[in-house]
């Protein structure tokens, strides 16, 4: 059962020869390596689109502290667009949704999540950005698609694959006189 001598040799050299290792290691780290570094470029841009929605929705929530949505009569697709054109064209506007409520105290402010167990919205919008002196709290809902779901790393939150980013800011308005 020995083998020749010939294929002894071709054996010897084969596990000798190292010519190839790069790539092997190359091929082996490579996968893990590019799926890190979408996840990482991906959560950053989900970062970045929640944090403009934040300030887009902060910048418009101004419009009714001080008055002037309820004096230029704005109505809630009038104020989504405010917010949409402040939103660097992240977001499709007519995915936005927005909603204004007044409350009597800032104790009884309702920021219950609008996802129910299926991980859909479910809650009613409403745009009551009140008169002067008014407590007002404003909520902008933006359903993010998410594309990197690799190695455990997922920040979907929602059904279909997406990630609903929420911007709220709370107030009193001014106290304008209408």
């Amino acid at each position: 059962m020995n083998q020749p001598r010939s294929k002894r040799r071709l054996g010897d050299r084969f596990r000798r020869d190292r010519s190839g290792t790069t790539a092997v290691e190359f091929g082996l780290v490579a996968l893990p390596f590019i799926a890190s570094l979408f996840a990482i470029l991906e959560t950053a841009l989900v970062m970045f689109a929640d944090q403009t929605l934040e300030t887009a929705t902060n910048d418009a929530a101004r419009l009714i502290r001080t008055g002037q949505a309820q004096q230029q009569g704005f109505s809630a697709t009038k104020f989504r667009d405010e917010i949409c054109s402040t939103g660097y064209s992240l977001f499709d506007c007519g995915s936005l949704k927005v909603d204004v409520k007044r409350y009597p105290t800032f104790g009884s402010v309702d920021l219950s999540s609008p996802l129910d167990g299926n991980g859909n919205i479910d809650m009613n919008l409403d745009y009551k950005p009140g008169n002067g002196g008014d407590i007002v709290v404003v909520r902008a809902f933006y359903e993010w698609p998410v594309f990197v779901r690799l190695l455990g790393h997922d920040l979907t939150n929602m059904s279909g694959g997406k990630r609903l980013l929420v911007a709220t800011t709370a107030f009193r308005n001014e106290p304008f006189p209408w």
